[in-house]
């Protein structure tokens, strides 16, 4: 997320989803205020392919879906909804413009993004009830943590160079190396 859009007054959601289908700019949307997308580098493009790819071959034929940074995600309790980079669902979804119920969210930090990524944005998605993962991923280096809810709550573990990390919500495990395949060539 970045700087709020200009608007004199906040949107209303269906005002909101309603504007997003037409608009040639994406926004996130918090409490009736805009805040424009910007657009990512080739290294965060290609870590969120790497991630998307092999996460949709591993889920061919489950009822889970993934999905990447053009879908919505709806979070009810924040009155909010957000582009995460990838997030995997396995509900029926009512509208086909956004999911609710995700099992597994991923963002690719960046310097324009970490902040926002590590602070409201989690905050929000901790509401979700049906989450179960929040990968945060480094693009400069090979760093991944991942957030897990666990009984007691949620618990935080950290994976680097070598490492093999596994997503316990799409029982999966990774080579760090896939993800960052490619990434700085």
């Amino acid at each position: 997320m970045s700087k709020p859009a200009p608007k004199d007054h906040q949107l209303t959601e269906e005002e909101y989803l309603e504007m997003e289908l037409t608009s040639p700019i994406k926004h996130e949307y918090v409490a009736g205020r805009l805040f424009a997308m910007t657009g990512a580098s080739d290294a965060h493009n290609i870590i969120a392919l790497n991630l998307a790819s092999i996460l949709r071959n591993h889920l061919r034929g489950s009822p889970c879906r993934v999905f990447m940074s053009d879908l919505k995600l709806k979070v009810g309790e924040a009155d909010a909804y957000y582009y995460p980079d990838l997030m995997v669902s396995c509900e029926k979804a009512p509208d086909s413009h956004y999911r609710e119920q995700p099992v597994l969210i991923v963002e690719v930090l960046s310097d324009s993004t970490a902040k926002q990524d590590t602070g409201g944005k989690w905050r929000a998605y901790q509401t979700l009830e049906t989450l179960r993962e929040y990968a945060l991923v480094a693009q400069e280096c090979m760093d991944v943590r991942i957030y897990r809810r666990e009984e007691s709550g949620w618990t935080m573990s950290i994976y680097t160079d070598g490492a093999v990390i596994p997503f316990n919500s799409v029982e999966l495990e990774i080579p760090i190396e896939r993800i960052y395949e490619e990434a700085w060539d």
